[in-house]
């Protein structure tokens, strides 16, 4: 645990790529192979499940503090992180734990759940007196539910990899499916995990045992210039890039699996593509998007009707008919057993129309459609065509070298895919209310709330439409939280509402309709797009823009 704490305190600590690499082999290298397996599977992405609420863990850590409610509040209020709270209000340990990281989440954090009031107060003020202030936080994170970390998913994979001596795309590929909880880490997981390449070792499909596993996502670089540097138009494909949930289809040993970018296990929330079973062939793996698509439609509904299907804990008849679902093909990994990511992607490309032809009329043509190449004879002439996005509901064009190789993460070595966006919808904004971030962000207010001018009736009133949290720099983020605390107006719990003095221009990638907001509206993926000190806050935009933006969309 103490090792683990530090990691976790070094990897919080910076954003230099390098040092956060350091720290992760420095890690792997030492820790047993037991507190290895969690470690990697905590920072991989893995989700600790809640195991105490967190009324109980206040109650607790208050109590044993001795402070009154009132106290603990106004503590919680200026630190902004409930175990960051908790970790400096308790009293100095009594002693010292010497268990591991798994000893900590097999004995102890996976044993609370359903533990009686008096037992878990025995025993989480006994573990916290076990705990140096670091080791703490850390706990009360895990026990919360609350764990992340800054470090992206391919750091780890390469730090493995610089341990092992194993190539990291191997590595890669070996992870697939390391955080999916129906499968705990062990010591003997992580040893395979990191063991030395076989010769008998190849990329193709998956061992029995890993049947239904998919493999590692490729992703696109952004395209931020024009692609006339990238040679002759004859040597890419174009494809929309469509607005779902990317993913892989896959079917082996008669069963099908479902598997999103983010290795999240989603069949079950996807009965009908999962149907989609009877119609191929064992060994198939397709790559794909899943998109909101009523049968019979020529295009897709927009990305807020496909959010009940992964937001709703039961899938009832009405979520299934308001939320129809489609998977839109873009590449074949695997067909009938064969591995074809090292073919080129024509030749991947050619064999998935002719599966998609093979379909004929049936249910599941209607159900796996495959994603139309946009033909252009210049790249003058695409980026027309990529002009008419927003018209067709997409939000830009891919472009895909037709000689790639399907890669691992991103990467450029296999060849390249890039995806080439239209600019985001901007609109400039008051800020309204302020909530303190998270980790290093935890003692600045750095969540926002923007609202837009209603001038409805002829009367002007700002109304919330977005919340944002990226896209300043770290010492505008402190100038913005000075300003913050001096323009305070109320506090309801962690958030405060502030005099309207700042704009900001925000951007984000789409708009729809909702009635849940009080604006109307919704947004996709906003983030502020620079801070505005040349407009005041009657500069601002108004709701009847984004209703603009919005009739825009729908025509």
């Amino acid at each position: 645990m103490k090792r683990f704490a530090a990691l976790y305190a070094a990897l919080d600590a910076t954003t230099s790529t390098k040092d956060k690499l350091e720290a992760l082999s420095a890690y792997f290298s030492a820790a047993a192979p037991e507190d290895a397996a969690w470690a990697s599977y905590f920072l991989a992405g893995g989700k600790p499940r809640q195991s105490v609420s967190t009324r109980t863990l206040t109650e607790l850590a208050r109590e044993r503090a001795g402070l009154p409610e009132w106290l603990f509040d106004e503590s919680y209020q200026a630190v902004g992180d409930l175990a960051e709270t908790i970790a400096h209000i308790l009293p100095p340990a009594a002693r010292e734990s010497e268990l591991g990281l798994a000893q900590w989440i097999e004995e102890r954090v996976l044993t609370l759940r359903g533990a009686s009031p008096s037992e878990l107060r025995e025993r989480l003020t006994g573990y916290w007196d076990e705990l140096n202030w670091s080791e703490r936080f850390l706990l009360t994170k895990l026990i919360g539910g609350g764990f992340r970390v800054g470090v992206a998913r391919q750091l780890v994979v390469r730090a493995l990899a610089d341990v092992a001596g194993v190539d990291h795309k191997r590595i890669a590929q070996r992870m697939v499916g390391w955080t999916d909880s129906r499968q705990p880490p062990s010591a003997a997981r992580y040893l395979r995990l990191i063991a030395p390449e076989s010769a008998g070792e190849d990329t193709g499909a998956p061992h029995e045992s890993d049947l239904g596993l998919p493999y590692p996502f490729f992703l696109a670089h952004p395209l931020q210039a024009g692609p006339a540097t990238l040679g002759e138009p004859a040597d890419w494909l174009a494809e929309w890039k469509w607005d779902g949930i990317r993913a892989q289809l896959v079917k082996r040993g008669g069963r099908v699996w479902l598997w999103s970018r983010g290795e999240d296990l989603i069949t079950e929330r996807f009965p009908e593509l999962a149907s989609l079973g009877a119609a191929l062939a064992d060994g198939t793996v397709i790559d794909g998007e899943i998109l909101a698509w009523e049968p019979g439609a020529d295009a897709p509904l927009p990305f807020a009707r496909l959010q009940p299907r992964i937001t709703r804990k039961s899938l009832t008849k009405k979520v299934l008919a308001d939320s129809p679902a489609a998977y839109l093909a873009y590449d074949l990994l695997e067909a009938d057993g064969d591995d074809l990511r090292t073919t080129p992607l024509a030749h991947r490309r050619a064999k998935l129309d002719a599966l998609a032809a093979g379909l004929g009329e049936t249910l599941a043509a209607d159900l796996l459609r495959v994603s139309p190449l946009v033909k252009a004879n210049s790249w003058d002439a695409l980026a027309a065509l990529r002009e008419e996005s927003r018209a067709r509901g997409v939000e830009g064009l891919m472009l895909k070298e037709r000689q790639s190789m399907y890669g691992v993460g991103r990467t450029k070595a296999s060849g390249t895919w890039w995806k080439w966006k239209i600019d985001p919808y901007a609109v400039d904004a008051v800020l309204l209310y302020a909530q303190r971030g998270h980790g290093r962000r935890a003692s600045l207010y750095t969540d926002f709330t923007f609202a837009v001018w209603d001038e409805a009736d002829g009367v002007r009133t700002l109304v919330p439409f977005a919340k944002a949290y990226s896209g300043l720099t770290d010492e505008e983020m402190r100038q913005v939280d000075a300003i913050v605390r001096k323009t305070t107006v109320e506090k309801f719990g962690p958030v405060r509402s502030v005099t309207p003095t700042l704009v900001f221009e925000i951007g984000f990638e789409g708009i729809q309709a909702s009635p849940r907001h009080k604006s109307g509206i919704a947004v996709r993926f906003p983030r502020m797009l620079r801070w505005r000190t040349d407009k005041s806050i009657e500069d601002a935009d108004t709701l009847d823009m984004l209703n603009g933006f919005l009739d825009g969309a729908a025509s």
